[in-house]
């Protein structure tokens, strides 16, 4: 699943605590990136490596009152960008694809689904936005695309400039450096995207901090 696998993960995690409320789920996202680097001369692979980063991650996801509540999910399959996005197993190990059309992708088609991905609510509604930063360019991208300014794109940002693509587990450092801000509260939407080409996004709730207190 790619980048986008800690939202299925969050998917599937709360499904089970809906279903029986004392369960408490452990979600642990390692990813070791570095370790598929191979020596090239293809452009595109060589971009790629600079963007990867090594990451961990850990979350619990129960039923009891925290102060991030997981509200909907939804998945978006792209039509015709399968050979934009992709892993290639070979006799050295995972060779990861990724187009220089990712961005140019997302931002036509995100819009047209963005009803499906808020579940109807108005944009602005959406007070947080966690996108997962696959690139400056795709997040440059998805930022015109949905009429966004700089400031809500800070916590993406800030995720791949200190830690780069961690595959999986960056949209985990985003969500944790919001929960990281006192001042960060209301309706946000998280979105990864993974091979396929297809972006799984996530309404969530974030209370203020006082309410935990």
């Amino acid at each position: 699943m790619g980048c986008s696998a800690a939202l299925s993960a969050l998917k599937l995690a709360r499904h089970i605590v809906r279903s029986d409320r004392r369960a408490k789920v452990v979600i642990v996202n390692l990813e070791l990136c570095t370790l598929h680097m191979q020596e090239t001369e293809d452009l595109e692979q060589i971009l790629c490596f600079l963007l990867w980063g090594d990451g961990c991650s850990t979350a619990l996801v129960s039923a009891e009152a925290m102060r991030i509540e997981l509200r909907s999910f939804h998945t978006t399959i792209i039509p015709q960008s399968r050979d934009q996005m992709a892993w290639h197993i070979g006799t050295l190990g995972f060779q990861m694809l990724l187009s220089g059309q990712v961005p140019l992708t997302l931002a036509r088609e995100i819009p047209g689904c963005l009803q499906a991905i808020v579940g109807g609510r108005r944009v602005e509604d959406i007070s947080l936005w966690a996108l997962h930063p696959g690139g400056r360019s795709i997040l440059d991208a998805l930022s015109e695309a949905l009429g966004l300014n700089e400031d809500a794109l800070r916590y993406s940002r800030e995720a791949l400039r200190c830690f780069g693509n961690m595959s999986s587990a960056t949209i985990m450092f985003v969500l944790k450096s919001m929960l990281g801000t006192k001042s960060a509260s209301g309706l946000g939407c998280g979105m990864a995207f993974g091979p396929g080409l297809a972006a799984e996004s996530m309404i969530f709730e974030l209370g203020p901090v006082s309410e935990m207190l």
